[in-house]
């Protein structure tokens, strides 16, 4: 593969093209808290297969996308320890009792350096590939993120993780309004609801990609080979 040749991935609402040395994979928020059955996302009684369904497809498309010599790039939602940087409004949300900073099944939730808090091992960052540490939903607000694509001369974003409706949403959002084109990868995706992921992936592709394009692993992987 030239890295530097326009390559075509089939996508709704119509074909996306991308050069892929200007291409980097994003993936967002994978982390043991919101995906493994001990973690906090069970926890609060969500049904963590809804997610875990998406770690196969995005360990494939890591695996070539790495292969590929193309960059990577992860994000983490979480907070510093001693939760300078949490909004009040956030804190309380929910009305839980338990939220975020307090000890949960992995640690304290949410906040940096715990164990919930980091990557799942089968999509764990190589050394070299960027780790953006987001206090927000989107992976722009109060981050280097933008410094970095640009710094990395990237102009295109394949979108996976978590959740669909929430952070990937939000996310894609943010690149739009900063220039960026965005290809969400809907079997790389998923929320705890359903009936949100298939409506988050509507939202995106709507109005001829207001947004952005929705298209899967199989067509990433197809124009990258």
């Amino acid at each position: 593969m030239d890295r530097h040749q326009r390559v075509t991935v089939e996508a709704e609402p119509y074909p996306f093209e991308l050069v892929p040395a200007q291409c980097a994979l994003l993936i967002i928020d994978m982390q043991r808290d919101f995906l493994e059955a001990g973690g906090f996302g069970a926890m609060l009684g969500n049904d963590v297969s809804q997610l875990r369904r998406t770690i196969e497809p995005n360990r494939r498309l890591l695996a070539a996308w790495r292969t590929a010599g193309l960059q990577v790039m992860h994000t983490r939602e979480g907070h510093r320890p001693d939760l300078s940087d949490l909004p009040p409004a956030k804190k309380i949300r929910g009305r839980g009792k338990t939220c975020i900073g307090d000890v949960g099944p992995m640690g304290r939730i949410l906040v940096r350096g715990e164990p919930g808090h980091d990557i799942i091992p089968e999509l764990y960052p190589l050394t070299g590939e960027p780790v953006i540490d987001k206090p927000g939903k989107g992976a722009f607000y109060a981050t280097d993120l933008d410094a970095l694509l640009r710094n990395f001369g990237i102009q295109h974003l394949l979108v996976c993780g978590v959740t669909t409706e929430v952070c990937v949403n939000t996310t894609v959002r943010e690149a739009n309004d900063r220039g960026y084109r965005c290809v969400v990868l809907a079997d790389c995706c998923a929320s705890y609801f359903p009936q949100f992921h298939e409506t988050g992936l509507a939202m995106i592709k709507a109005q001829g990609a207001i947004f952005g394009w929705v298209s899967d692993s199989k067509a990433a992987l197809a124009a990258i080979r």
